[in-house]
């Protein structure tokens, strides 16, 4: 390759991540990058691939919706810098602006400076990493990032000369048809030499129809000067599509999903249905492993071997035991022991903790409670702010008690407790180990451990109320029916 100033170094290099653009198509309040695909925002994405090559600084450049990038920033990735692009005065102005900013702060070596868009969340950090090495063995002026399109209309074309270094970049608009026909195109991604970079950013000019700086025009700079310019082709053209708009965000959360989903097949999970299958990048899969067809995991969620999870559940942020079974369940920030059984239709919230072997069931609703081991709530049932012990058996459609209007309240059920069917737990109370408590009582009062308690009135029956008080009705005649068909009563049970 031909020489030139300042030999490329493998230091550590800088990243400037674009991420000030507005997205107008977008059509959203929410700034473009932080839109969200896989439990993680399109910078993010980003991000997370730039730290392949444990840069010595990461800056990005903020500029709609500043304040809420920088806020975002702030929390998933506190170390990174930011500058404000306050006008939008194209790709060359921003990459300027980071530059100046990482002069003043010092941080500017003759390392690389690897510059990536913000939008682009299906970039890896293998690539970039490949790209940063190929600029490093090329000791080139830049390398940029290129890929093969099969309609590469409306992208910029690499046009290479005869051996192979990129001899300029030729937009669709200005193209004639013979540069058309390359299938070629620039990603808008790069790793640059310093000291060709910072002379070239210098000599960008506006006159061209948007009025901006253009960053692509260095390119042509750099050549003018006689340094290499090479690009580094992705051997997968997925990688480098950004996102302009709601289409391209659900087409690259599609594609996200099957390589996330290829992944965790391949590491020995089972999935029904991969295309309806929906798994966030943080979540945690063990071998064996079954998921049905619509189920989601989001967030930081794990799953144990032997786990069944579906058909539609959705876990957030979740903890899920070894051969536990979790059907139509929607649960978030809860743990699932193992063996556990939960569903279907059960919404587990936040602070739920099921023990192992236990089971929730149909239409039952869990916050902030524990059930033990072994046991069970198996119908109709709301447990809030509640502790139930091994081996209780919760009958349908109890209730726990435990908002009096200003303040919640914990109950407190022990070991082997049988609670009878429509209860009402009314906290704060505590029933004792091996206590029961009878069908349709209201309990109000510690129960000691192995009492029956009975919170309800004594049953008042009163004849002949029907036909007196609904003497038409069809509820009449078929109670009319009926005593004509039965014994008379005796004089005891008519008293």
């Amino acid at each position: 390759p031909p020489g030139g100033a300042g030999a490329v170094t493998a230091a550590a290099p800088v990243v400037i991540v674009l991420a000030a653009g507005e997205g107008k198509r977008m059509r959203s309040a929410t700034p473009k990058v932080l839109h969200r695909i896989a439990g993680r925002s399109l910078v993010g994405h980003v991000l997370e691939a730039a730290a392949a090559i444990e840069p010595a600084h990461l800056m990005v450049v903020v500029g709609h919706g500043r304040d809420e990038v920088a806020a975002h920033l702030d929390e998933v990735a506190p170390w990174v810098d930011t500058v404000v692009q306050a006008d939008q005065r194209g790709t060359g102005h921003a990459v300027r602006l980071a530059v100046e900013a990482l002069a003043t702060a010092g941080a500017l070596s003759d390392s690389p400076i690897v510059v990536l868009s913000g939008d682009t969340p299906l970039l890896t950090g293998e690539t970039v990493s490949e790209l940063l090495s190929r600029h490093v063995a090329d000791d080139a002026a830049a390398t940029l990032l290129s890929a093969e399109l099969d309609d590469p209309g409306g992208y910029g074309r690499v046009v290479r000369d005869g051996d192979g270094w990129v001899d300029r970049i030729v937009e669709h608009r200005d193209a004639d048809e013979a540069t058309r026909a390359i299938h070629e195109i620039n990603a808008g991604m790069y790793a640059f030499q310093p000291a060709d970079l910072l002379p070239a950013l210098g000599r960008l000019t506006t006159a061209n129809d948007q009025g901006e700086e253009y960053l692509t025009d260095v390119i042509g700079l750099m050549r003018e000067s006689g340094r290499p310019v090479a690009a580094l082709r992705v051997p997968d053209s997925d990688e480098i599509l950004g996102v302009n708009d709601r289409v391209q965000l659900a087409e690259a959360a599609a594609l996200m999903r099957n390589r996330i989903n290829r992944r965790w097949m391949l590491d020995g999970v089972s999935m029904l249905e991969p295309a309806s299958t929906w798994i966030d990048v943080d979540v945690d899969l063990a071998a064996d492993v079954t998921l049905l067809p619509q189920t989601s995991l989001l967030g930081p969620t794990s799953v144990a071997s032997g786990a069944r999870i579906g058909p539609g559940t959705t876990l957030s942020a979740c903890e899920v035991g070894a051969e536990a079974e979790v059907r139509h369940t929607w649960a978030e920030l809860a743990v699932i022991g193992a063996g556990a059984a939960v569903g279907p239709y059960s919404y587990l919230r936040p602070g739920t903790r099921i023990g192992d072997g236990a089971k929730v069931g149909a239409y039952v609703e869990m916050k902030n409670s524990s059930l033990g081991d072994g046991a069970k709530v198996p119908h109709l049932s709301y447990v809030g702010d509640a502790e139930i012990g091994e081996g209780t058996n919760i009958g349908a459609a109890t209730i726990f008690v435990n908002y009096d209007g200003v303040e919640k309240h914990a109950t407190v059920v022990g070991r082997y407790v049988r609670i009878g069917s429509d209860t009402m737990l009314v906290a704060p109370v505590t029933v004792g180990d091996g206590a029961y408590t009878a069908a349709g009582s209201v309990i109000t009062d510690d129960v000691p451990p192995g009492a029956m308690a009975v919170g309800r009135a004594p049953q008042r029956t009163n004849p002949g109320w029907v036909a007196r008080r609904r003497a038409d009705s069809d509820s009449a005649r078929a109670a009319a029916e009926a005593l004509a068909q039965s014994p008379a009563p005796s004089e005891e049970e008519n008293r």
